[in-house]
């Protein structure tokens, strides 16, 4: 069989399995808590590789891996700020997030304020974070196809170009995670999360073998020959290669340099936002379990951190830059290159690249629809117990009911991220990931840190603080380089830009905290003070915790 009959076949094995694994999930899904929260039936141990499934996307598995190999030492920043942000989920979030929520992180902010504005800027937050993050998932599902398919250009397939492909692709993964959602819910989900993040675990291990095999697991051969393949010589294998870039220019220096302050403090901040990883801790039976969760999720996803190193740098030392950008300028199929390289030197020649590449290629699809499940669950339970059941019915919506609204928000959600994810294939899904993770800290962090922490806190700060960072972020990024004005913007032929910085979280989080503060001070709530004992009481015990 060739690598594209090879790939296919696996692919649809695993599309088979999972939605056998969604089916049996929605004949178990008998209530808003089954829909929501799987039933809180999960382990500490579940949950922990369901959230290192959640977390381990495109992003790090494709994203990741391309940077390290067209940047050298400063793509690793990527692994270090994604894996160090799970100490703030852990220190500050988790247990206290359990404990007092039910649903989605409103629950938490509603507590001890006005319902309506506060679940609807809530559930607006939700939503924009989830799709920015969305986008990464489905750009690389676009930017495998072309590979794993094997289209060239001039080349086509089922009478598709490689572009046509992308974007099939784009709609067919759309397609697949809006049946996981509105058939499975959470329990559905956590299950295809588990499997999968087994799947890349195995995968990763495997290929990181092989490499270090290939240099006699000899890291500083494996370094070496990187940098040399790289192009860039010794200056890969040290900072400033794509960030903190050095010029003779002193301004453009200056704003290399905050880019990567920004993008740090951005990555580092970004998970305790993130709602689709907040609902997981909803899924355990209590706020210890939710702790355990977490501890198990460092776990994974350290040891999966770790092999992105050896993805990257050997990417680089024995695929090479220039072929990796010659077949995406963005470097997202750097890790599939590398399995087809592997593969033809250890298991039979192209044969045993087809095969290799198939299986690597058929775990990176299992990859992006684990993950879009878990952003579409976030976005539609959001809209629907947030904004449905609270806001427009008052509370007084029905179970039923507020499932039925989440499946028709599913496919809402589903299908505007399929529009934008096909103007946005030309950026590195990493580099999109950080962009969710400086909104999701921008507009979210700020809300739940001050709700948990500071007695005085009111609506009017809770809705400034999550408007004020979401509209920042979001504003600094349609101005930016990353949309217009640049060689890879979304719309490279235009140029509309006067932010200087690629990330906006040096700016947009202090505006955030600011807005918040601010908000708090200029208003005056009656009862916030008195119910703050109540949720920190709840926060701290799990006392009345659903």
């Amino acid at each position: 069989m060739t690598a594209r009959n090879i790939t296919i076949v696996l692919f649809l094995v695993f599309v088979v399995i999972t939605l056998g694994i969604t089916v049996w999930a929605s004949r178990q899904t008998k209530s808003a808590v089954d829909f929501y929260a799987g039933g809180r039936s999960f382990s500490g141990f579940q949950n922990g590789m369901a959230i290192g499934g959640d977390y381990m996307s495109a992003a790090s598995f494709l994203g990741i891996a391309g940077i390290i190999a067209l940047s050298g030492y400063d793509g690793f920043l990527y692994s270090i700020g994604f894996l160090v942000a799970w100490l703030v989920a852990l220190l500050l979030v988790a247990e206290l997030l359990r404990n007092s929520g039910k649903y989605t992180m409103a629950d938490v902010l509603a507590f001890r304020m006005r319902q309506k504005p506060v679940r609807t800027a809530a559930a607006v937050s939700t939503i924009t974070v989830s799709i920015f993050y969305l986008l990464a998932q489905m750009v690389g599902a676009g930017a495998l196809v072309a590979l794993l398919l094997g289209i060239k250009p001039g080349q086509t397939f089922l009478g598709m170009d490689a572009d046509t492909a992308k974007v099939a692709t784009i709609i067919m993964v759309g397609a697949l995670m809006i049946i996981y959602v509105t058939i499975g819910g959470m329990k559905g989900t956590t299950y295809v999360q588990i499997v999968k993040a087994f799947l890349l675990m195995a995968g990763a291990a495997l290929m990181t073998v092989l490499v270090l095999a290939a240099f006699k697991f000899n890291l500083s051969d494996l370094l070496g020959d990187a940098a040399k393949q790289s192009g860039k010589g010794a200056a890969f294998l040290e900072p400033g290669l794509r960030y903190g870039v050095e010029t003779d220019d002193a301004v453009k220096t200056f704003y290399s340099k905050m880019d990567l302050l920004s993008l740090g403090i951005a990555l580092v901040l970004g998970t305790a936002g993130l709602p689709h990883i907040l609902i997981r801790f909803y899924t355990v039976p209590n706020a210890r379990a939710a702790r355990r969760s977490v501890l198990w999720a460092i776990g994974i996803i350290g040891v999966f951190y770790l092999m992105t190193l050896a993805l990257g740098f050997g990417a680089a030392a024995l695929v090479g830059g220039k072929a990796i950008t010659a077949q995406d300028k963005a470097g997202n199929i750097a890790a599939p290159l590398l399995a087809e390289k592997l593969g033809e030197r250890y298991l039979g020649g192209e044969n045993g690249g087809a095969v290799l590449l198939a299986v690597i290629a058929a775990v990176a699809f299992a990859t992006i629809l684990a993950v879009v499940a878990g952003l579409t669950l976030a976005s539609s339970s959001s809209l629907a117990h947030d904004f449905y059941a609270n806001v427009i019915k008052s509370g007084t919506a029905s179970e039923r009911q507020e499932v039925v609204v989440a499946r028709i928000s599913a496919l809402g959600i589903g299908a505007v991220s399929i529009v934008l994810a096909i103007f946005a294939q030309s950026l590195n899904v990493a580099f999109l990931v950080a962009l969710a993770f400086a909104v999701a800290a921008s507009g979210n962090l700020p809300a739940i840190v001050y709700s948990l922490f500071w007695k005085r806190f009111t609506t009017v700060g809770a809705v400034s603080a999550i408007y004020g960072g979401l509209i920042s972020a979001v504003v600094l990024v349609f101005f930016s380089p990353v949309v217009s004005g640049s060689a890879t913007a979304m719309f490279p032929k235009h140029d509309w830009h006067w932010f200087p910085l690629n990330n906006p979280g040096l700016l947009s989080i202090p505006i955030g905290f600011l807005c918040g503060y601010i908000g708090t001070l200029l208003s005056k709530d009656p009862d916030t003070e008195e119910k703050f004992a109540e949720l920190e009481v709840r926060a701290m015990t799990g006392a009345g915790a659903a």
